[in-house]
């Protein structure tokens, strides 16, 4: 396998810690004095007992005096304690804290309305003094961050309510940074506080599959790329250590033995041709595959948005710490004729399904913006693909990218499909956009194309069940849609208003 998943596997590979009663802080809780008003926090002790104790000692110094709440975004969360907000460059917002760290406890708290959760770095072990309390439902964050307490009085709530919602900056900094001030932190007794809500015990993760929750646009002008990965997994451009490093890194949520990851790796062919770079690959991991710790599982060339692409997916054992980690890998090597692209997955055999349709979708969006315009380019610099924007977050998003799969792997296999699907998207693309504007425009007219749409994206369903090994098999199945659809739209509302008039 390509050096790039050696190297993050073992690096972010993230290690349980175990609890250890710290009664001395059950009746102890922080009330953050803001120019908005209170926030009153209480602790989980049982869950991250480290963290409370890092938390309350930096308040009892007088650390979270004078900071500001320095990253603001309505519906998410506010973020804060970064002590180079006190009189620091707002460049450098967000990465200052104490000279000490704190070694990740996770834990199945979910990230819900009003959780208090530390904010960290790419490394699980580097929470300090920043946190974050959550202003709606985040649970993407669930269990790859320490969740150590939550606000507990109505006026929590108002104030959080309050700092959500003042003017930002297009960075999420505050305008008016002394309306988010922390003027005080102070350490208290549960029996001080008299208003204190009674809430119910914090709800808790139970599935190990993360649901979807949308995705994340990246660009590069540097790669003239972009794609997009999952909502609320961390986005890396990491150091080049050597030139097999990822030039992108999106980290998720860590569910099992460790974090999923998706990366990019951007090189110059240097006028090789897509099978000297599999030749290449080949030989560098014979060793591994012979010392019996890597096993390939599949390997196939395809088609992917018009460039030639190579799939690989492999699992493999490694050792870190002296345990043993199964860990299974995708790669998807996108070639094109100056540079070749790889998009990588990996995650711990257990947990590799879970998260795979998400990466499909991260290939799915990948595009090489150097290129002349693609179908889907084309589509969204002048209004959208009708399709894409009726189906997008509903039931329908699932089969429109198997339908995507289709089009890549099976129609412009064969030089009819090709021709065909240029004709069919220079017809599609002079109505599409204009119809998928109305769409954005009206939520009553999207449900009217989602529905009329219906039975087409059915038939050309069909093409996933058949096998296609000639020109003359494209051409019969694809005729044969056509006319289906065809009798569909056309023949059977004739026959009905012909019969109504009749």
């Amino acid at each position: 396998m390509n050096k790039i998943f050696l190297v993050l596997t073992v690096l972010l590979f993230t290690i349980g810690f175990g609890n250890y009663a710290f009664a001395q802080y059950d009746d102890k809780l922080v009330v953050l004095e803001t120019n908005l008003g209170n926030i009153v926090i209480d602790f989980f002790p049982n869950d991250a007992p480290n963290h409370i104790k890092n938390f309350i000692e930096l308040a009892e110094s007088g650390f979270y005096d004078g900071v500001i709440f320095h990253r603001i975004i309505p519906g998410f969360m506010i973020q804060g304690g970064d002590p180079n907000t006190i009189d620091g460059d707002p460049n450098t917002w967000g990465t200052g804290g104490p000279t000490t760290s704190v070694d990740a406890e996770f834990n199945t708290i979910k990230h819900n309305r009003g959780i208090v959760s530390m904010a960290r770095s790419a490394d699980p072990n580097s929470g300090g003094s920043q946190f974050f309390i959550v202003h709606g439902d985040s649970n993407f964050l669930d269990e790859q961050y320490t969740v150590f307490g939550r606000i507990v009085t109505d006026e929590s709530f108002e104030t959080l309510d309050k700092i959500a919602g003042v003017e930002t900056e297009p960075v999420d900094r505050p305008v008016n940074s002394e309306q988010v001030k922390i003027i005080k932190a102070t350490v208290v007794n549960r029996s001080d506080v008299s208003n204190i809500l009674e809430l119910q015990d914090p709800e808790r993760t139970q599935s190990v599959v993360t649901p979807s929750t949308g995705n994340q646009k990246y660009e590069s002008s540097e790669h003239e790329i972009g794609f997009s990965v999952p909502e609320g997994w961390l986005l890396q451009n990491p150091d080049k250590v050597d030139e097999s490093s990822p030039d992108v890194v999106a980290v998720g949520p860590k569910i099992g033995i460790m974090n999923p990851v998706i990366s990019l790796l951007v090189q110059e062919t240097d006028q090789r041709t897509l099978d000297d770079l599999i030749s290449e690959k080949t030989e560098a991991i014979k060793p591994v595959i012979e010392s019996g710790n890597l096993k390939i599982i599949l390997q196939e060339k395809i088609i992917l948005h018009g460039n030639k692409a190579y799939v690989t997916e492999a699992e493999g054992s490694f050792l870190t710490n002296d345990e043993k980690f199964d860990v299974k890998f995708k790669e998807v090597m996108i070639y094109d004729s100056e540079k070749f692209y790889i998009l990588a997955y990996s995650n711990g055999l257990d947990d590799f399904s879970a998260q795979l349709p998400r990466f499909d979708e991260t290939v799915d969006s990948f595009e090489i913006l150097s290129q002349n315009v693609s179908v889907d380019e084309s589509a969204e610099e002048v209004g959208g693909c009708l399709i894409a924007t009726a189906t997008f977050g509903t039931e329908f998003a699932p089969q429109v990218q198997q339908l995507r799969e289709i089009r890549d792997n099976t129609i412009l296999s064969t030089k009819s499909g090709i021709a065909f699907m240029s004709g069919f998207n220079q017809l599609y693309y002079s109505f599409s956009p204009t119809i998928a504007d109305l769409e954005r425009e009206s939520p009553i007219f999207k449900e009217l194309v989602k529905a009329l749409i219906t039975p087409m994206l059915s038939t050309l369903s069909i093409l996933n069940f058949v096998e296609i090994n000639s020109e003359a098999e494209m051409l019969s199945y694809g005729i044969g849609i056509v006319l289906l659809n065809v009798g569909m739209y056309f023949g059977a509302p004739a026959i009905i208003i012909y019969k109504i008039r009749k």
